[in-house]
């Protein structure tokens, strides 16, 4: 018989009373109650501000009540230099990318953010480009990424980025680090694989789904500043999704299957819970930013071009006790 441990990868504690930041799946014994109980952790999507001009493949960066998206690609406007800001409710239109690029990648806050990689219009090789926004204008970085690529995840902050994964068009293991001025290479992811998405920080970072050709992928892998871990895989293989969050507590949403997803996942550092409630529209190639408990959803592809924007509320604690 499988034990709860083998299942969950702890043991059932008995404590003298509920911990104050337990797991979702984490179940104990509260020896002065004298009952077993569980936490389960689970949250809501509701509708923002649609986005001003709708399309897919964004980059993206903040959080969801300061976010930035940017380039992309939709009919018949094509490759997108394009960047918005979301203040919490609205979408304003501010200065453009100076490189016209789809399924790029981004990193930082609303103020300090960096775009990186991407389609860029006559190449199947995609480029290395970077380009640094200061809150009203982007600057091209001097020094591109060693490897260019498009359909690549990315996390940190604009002095302190991780880029890994996408392709050109080949899947890739590709990993770089960035230091506000140049790229390095570091160790390689284990699976090879576009399209995934990123939870975290250039020392702690997730990663997770993605697509080689033909095989969809629920894989997961754990970075601690030196190398790639494979930990355990999403309940959904997929592929252009959407992620947001840290390494120990993450949320990916959206995303092909196929069809279009609108499924919800969460990670609380061990394993993935489908979440009860899903995206209001399903879709990929969406543009993310935010938290677990506060995470963002905008644009992307269906068939068409949703404007709308989608905000993930993290419920308060909630503890199932078992009598």
């Amino acid at each position: 018989m499988t034990t709860f441990k083998e299942i969950r990868g702890t043991d059932i504690l008995a404590l003298s009373s509920d911990p104050s930041n337990p797991e979702t799946g984490q179940i104990w014994y509260n020896s002065s109650s004298g009952t077993l109980k569980g936490y389960q952790f689970s949250g809501t999507w509701a509708s923002g501000g649609n986005i001003n001009t709708g399309r897919g493949g964004f980059g993206s960066a903040g959080i969801q009540t300061a976010a930035l998206g940017f380039g992309g690609y939709a009919t018949p406007i094509g490759y997108a230099t394009a960047t918005e800001s979301y203040n919490g409710s609205s979408w304003t239109t501010v200065s453009s990318l100076n490189t016209a690029r789809n399924l790029t990648a981004g990193s930082g806050t609303q103020t300090s953010a960096l775009a990186f990689g991407g389609e860029i219009p006559g190449s199947t090789a995609g480029t290395g480009a970077t380009e640094k926004w200061n809150g009203s204008a982007w600057t091209s970085n001097p020094n591109s990424m060693g490897t260019s690529r498009y359909w690549l995840a990315g996390c940190g902050t604009q002095t302190a980025t991780l880029a890994f994964g996408g392709g050109n068009p080949t899947p890739k293991t590709n990993t770089e680090s960035f230091n506000g001025t140049s790229w390095s290479p570091v160790s390689s992811l284990n699976t090879a694989r576009l399209g995934l998405a990123a939870a975290g920080s250039q020392t702690a970072a997730l990663a997770f789904g993605g697509f080689n050709p033909p095989v969809r992928t629920a894989a997961t892998e754990s970075w601690n500043g030196s190398a790639w871990t494979s930990v355990n895989s999403m309940n959904t293989a997929r592929n252009s999704l959407g992620g947001a969050g840290t390494q120990t507590a993450a949320i990916g949403f959206g995303g092909l299957v196929p069809p279009y997803s609108a499924a919800t996942e969460l990670w609380n550092g061990t394993s993935w819970t489908s979440n009860s409630n899903s995206l209001t529209t399903a879709r990929v190639y969406l543009g993310s930013a935010g938290s677990q408990t506060a995470a963002l959803a905008f644009g992307g592809y269906n068939g068409t071009y949703p404007l709308s924007t989608e905000k993930f509320t993290g419920l308060a604690t909630k503890t199932i006790t078992v009598s």
